[in-house]
């Protein structure tokens, strides 16, 4: 038994993990998972990057975004930002038919080849808003269409034992993503002079994570589960048996072929070859399937209306609110507030995703993430920070509350929604389903990116409404 396997028996308790075998557990199902959450990697290190760069000087002086307390500078910097949210509202829409008509794994990488597009022009702007604007949207739709076909092409590979754990590596991806650009900004905060330089390398490096979604994404096979539906069967028994590490003739693969046909044919003697607009019929009008579509619509609003992508959009904003001094300080506890999310969420994906359950960890984290935000606004509110004063015991609290916020949601509405998401619909609806659940998600990521900065201006003193 490999040493994965041991690990993954001692920490993932179901029916699944005891009973299939130890080799599907190899390095191959790895790679997949790991390989297109470069996808969701490009999302979190954008919304980290542009949050530390709008607070930059030289970006404020090249980008005329004046004086931070004005509601015309705080408008300014919410199109910014939000330009490329709904790039993403619109990229994740067209992923649906895309990635049903040429497969999960080249949609991937020509949605990482529109994302490089997209940060080349926000990198070469150098004040000019049209080019920022467009290069925020086009690297935008890249990174919705990626949003939706991640989760499917993650989930189709995936053993069932581990399918939330694998499935779940996007938010982790995201957070890391985040994290990286975080601490980017501050070193150049702090190790750059102050000149255009300062805010075009943090910009430009947004590529990596989408260079590195190209790449892997050659190396890797296409989704076993599409191949079927386009009826090659030999090379989805061939990408199963590879990907599992077992041979074709193998029980195993044997089964787990035997249920793609099974399911597919199910599906086929339902509806037929359906249409766009048959499968829409199918997910409305069915009883269950529109209520799955619902719940992954309402989960993916819950999710965004928690605030975390105004923290982790404009953190560096926030925490100047609470009292911290300097955009280094700012930024710096930012990067802070990056490791703690990435480290709650692999706490979760290892200990509790496919052991708590999905329902359990969103009840309980709803409760204390709720609490942790009441207090930020209470402190704002009631004692509010006082300019060059030292950031009182209480102030120290609020931004502790910033941090177990993060990981409270980590531990619940970051990757159980994903999970949820992909893994509730049928195998004939999953793309569409997802494709609504990412749209939905983006939109009110639009909704809460372009919102904010006009709220902590706007929503009394620091924004503490």
């Amino acid at each position: 038994m490999s040493l994965s396997s041991r690990i993954l028996q001692k920490i993932v308790r179901n029916e699944a993990m005891a009973s299939d075998p130890p080799e599907i557990y190899g390095w191959r199902v790895y790679l997949l998972a790991c390989s297109a959450c470069f996808g969701a990697m490009s999302f979190g290190w954008d919304s980290g990057v542009i949050g530390g760069v709008i607070v930059l000087d030289p970006f404020i002086k090249d980008f005329n975004l004046g004086d931070s307390k004005s509601v015309a500078s705080a408008n300014l910097s919410a199109n910014i930002v939000s330009t490329l949210q709904a790039g993403c509202f619109v990229g994740s829409l067209a992923a649906s038919p895309l990635t049903d008509r040429f497969g999960r794994k080249w949609s991937l990488i020509a949605v990482s080849i529109l994302i490089m597009v997209g940060v080349i022009m926000q990198s070469a702007a150098l004040g000019n808003l049209g080019t920022m604007y467009a290069g925020r949207f086009i690297g935008g739709m890249g990174v919705g269409a990626a949003s939706t076909i991640n989760p499917i092409y993650v989930s189709e590979n995936s053993p069932r034992a581990i399918r939330g754990l694998l499935t779940g590596l996007y938010q982790l991806f995201i957070v890391t993503g985040g994290m990286l650009s975080f601490w980017i900004n501050y070193s150049v905060s702090i190790n750059f002079p102050p000149t255009k330089v300062m805010y075009v390398f943090p910009l430009a490096i947004q590529a990596l994570p989408a260079l590195l979604l190209c790449i892997c994404m050659l190396l890797c096979q296409e989704s076993p589960r599409w191949l079927a539906r386009k009826d090659r069967w030999e090379d989805a028994k061939k990408v199963l048996s590879r990907t599992r590490n077992l041979p074709p003739t193998h029980p195993y693969i044997q089964e787990e072929f035997q249920e793609i046909v099974d399911q597919l044919e199910q599906e086929r003697r339902l509806i037929g070859d359906a249409s766009f607009w048959n499968l829409q019929r199918e997910m409305w009008t069915i009883a269950g399937n529109r209520r799955r579509v619902l719940v992954s619509i309402f989960l993916m609003i819950c999710q965004q209306m928690t605030g975390t992508n105004a923290i982790n959009t404009y953190a560096p904003t926030i925490f100047k609110n609470l009292g911290l001094s300097g955009t280094s300080a700012s930024l710096f506890s930012t990067g802070i507030y990056g490791i703690v999310k990435v480290t709650s969420c692999i706490c979760f994906l290892l200990f509790m995703a496919d052991s708590l359950g999905r329902r359990g960890s969103l009840l309980w984290t709803s409760i204390a993430q709720g609490l942790a935000m009441f207090y930020i606004g209470l402190y704002v509110r009631i004692a509010p920070p006082v300019p060059g004063a030292p950031v009182p015991a209480a102030g120290y609290v609020a931004l502790v509350s910033i941090f177990l916020f993060a990981a409270f949601f980590q531990f619940g509405w970051g990757p159980a929604c994903w999970i949820y998401a992909s893994e509730i619909p049928t195998a004939r609806l999953r793309s569409i389903n997802v494709a609504y659940a990412a749209a939905t998600q983006w939109l009110f990521n639009f909704v809460v990116a372009r919102a904010v900065p006009t709220m902590l201006v706007t929503v009394g003193a620091y924004g503490y409404g």
